[in-house]
Order: structure tokens, then C-alpha cells, then sequence
């Protein structure tokens, strides 16, 4: 039996906030996710970013087969309480050498962990899809993207990207909005994989995302009004009940790797099932 830890970066606010509008914290739809994929594994959340949160040691990190680090509205750029203990907190998953996954802001908390940075993105915002994903040549080749094609989408909301990648991290894959999407990190002990995008989510969380942001895309010209934004999240709801419909597939120009839900897990299946070849010493 396999014991994973996911960690969320939410402050309690942000926290109580998701849940009443999707009913989970990001950690809790994250174990869920993780349960569907893995049904014998024990799974336990932890909130590092918190001021009472228990300080994880690498030692007691190493007790686990995995950790998972969800995406979250925090920016790591912030010199903040919040962002420094999550740093920490991500460091000593370094130093552990237990294996790490992230997706979104958990990426970019690996990257400046790391060494790398993370900035706001120029006058850019992706929101509801990551189109038109590539591998580099090292990710054709990587475990972390094994079974995608030669292009692909994927659930995204981030106003945040990778500036500058850390030593000993190679670029996976990347798109003509967001040069880093999918990236592997080798630093200290420890060896992370991550993408920008949500691999964790259904496509119901993306509709409620964009509802509760529509004021930010708005800005960020990504439509003229609320209605439209409500109108596309729609649709993309539509499609999370109905994913083998053509129609809503065509109206949002998905195929099978955004609209069902194998497609969209991809990396984490792929994760979970290289986890006996990642050597707790930074050498796959």
C-alpha cells in the first residue's frame, strides 16, 4: 500500500472560498483524483503555507512514496510568510528524495525552490485551456509525457509562468503562450515533475474557475463581458457531463485529450506508474 501526501497552498480564506463554490479545497479534490487513479493508496493533506502547520522534516518526509503539490492562488514572486513556508516546505521535499508531482502554482513552488523564478505573465493570461502543448525533444523521450500526441490541450487557469528554470531542471514541453508547461527537476536529493496545467481537475471545476474569475479575464481581454464568459463556461460544463458528445467538442475545438478523462489525467497516470523507477537519489 502506497502513502502519498498532498500539499495545498491556500490559505484557510482561500480554502473555505473554493469550497463554497466546488465543495473541495484544491488538496481535497487532489486526493480524490489520486484515490479514482490509486484505490489502495493512504493519502494525507497538509496545508505547509499555514502558520500552525506542523513543520515537515526530510526524515519524515522520506516515509512517503510520493508527495503531490496542488495549484493554488498563490504568487511564489510574493515575499510572504505564506510563500516562504511553502518553500521550506518544498525544500525539504528535495532533500528527502521522496518523488514529487505538481501542477500549476505546485510547479512553480518547485521551481524557486529550486533556484529557478516565476513572474506575472506580460499582459497574458491562459484560462480554461493550455492549447497546442509540444514536447521538446526531451519530452517525446520522458515517462512524465508517454502516450501524448504530438500536440495537445489541457485544463489551465494561471495569470502566473516559469521566468528562468533552475539547474538541473530540463524543459518538457512548452506552447507559444507559456514556454515552460511540463518540466522535470532534479535538485539535492530529489526528483519533481510538473506541468503548468491541471491534470487533476474535471472539467466542471475549469466552468466554475471561470465563472469565479470572469472579472480577471475581462482585463486581461480575454472577453468583452460576463456573459460570455459564462456562456463558455457552459459549454465547457456541458462537456464535463457529457464528454462523448461531438457537438460540445466542436464548440470548444477539444478532442479525447481534454474531453475524457484519461486524456487529461495522462501525467499523473504516468507519474504514479513510474514511481518504482525514480531513485530516492536524483537518478531515474
Amino acid at each position: 500500500m502506497r502513502r502519498f501526501l498532498v500539499a495545498e497552498s491556500e490559505t484557510p480564506d482561500e480554502r473555505a472560498a473554493r469550497r463554497a463554490h466546488t465543495g473541495q479545497s484544491s488538496g481535497e479534490t487532489y486526493a480524490d483524483t489520486l484515490r479514482q487513479l490509486d484505490a489502495g493508496a493512504t493519502i494525507e493533506i497538509c496545508q505547509p503555507a499555514d502558520v500552525d502547520a506542523p513543520v515537515f522534516t526530510p526524515d519524515g518526509l522520506a516515509r512517503y512514496d510520493a508527495v503531490f503539490l496542488t495549484g493554488s492562488p498563490l504568487h511564489v514572486y510574493d515575499d510572504t510568510p505564506e510563500v516562504r513556508r511553502q518553500l521550506a516546505f518544498m525544500r525539504a521535499v528535495f532533500a528527502s528524495g521522496t518523488p514529487s508531482f505538481g501542477s500549476c502554482a505546485g510547479l512553480q513552488v518547485a521551481i524557486v525552490a529550486a533556484g529557478g523564478s516565476v513572474r506575472k505573465m506580460p499582459q497574458r493570461m491562459e484560462a480554461g485551456f493550455s492549447r497546442r502543448i509540444v514536447a521538446t525533444e526531451a519530452g517525446r523521450a520522458h515517462p512524465l509525457l508517454a502516450g501524448r500526441p504530438a500536440t495537445w490541450d489541457a485544463p489551465a487557469v494561471h495569470g502566473d509562468e516559469v521566468e528562468t528554470l533552475p539547474d538541473g531542471a530540463t524543459l518538457l514541453a512548452g506552447n507559444n503562450v507559456t514556454r515552460v508547461q511540463a518540466v522535470e527537476i532534479r535538485h539535492d536529493k530529489g526528483v519533481f515533475w510538473g506541468v503548468q496545467y491541471h491534470p487533476e481537475l474535471s472539467l466542471g471545476e475549469i466552468a466554475i474557475a471561470l465563472r469565479r474569475q470572469a472579472d480577471g479575464l475581462i482585463e486581461a481581454g480575454l472577453a468583452e463581458k460576463e456573459e460570455e464568459v459564462a456562456e463558455r463556461a457552459d459549454v465547457i460544463e456541458a462537456l464535463h457531463h457529457a464528454p462523448e458528445r461531438r457537438s460540445l467538442r466542436w464548440r470548444l475545438g477539444v478532442d479525447g485529450e481534454l474531453a475524457d478523462v484519461d486524456g487529461r489525467r495522462r501525467e499523473i497516470v504516468n507519474f504514479l506508474a513510474s514511481l518504482p523507477t525514480i531513485d530516492r537519489r536524483g537518478a531515474r
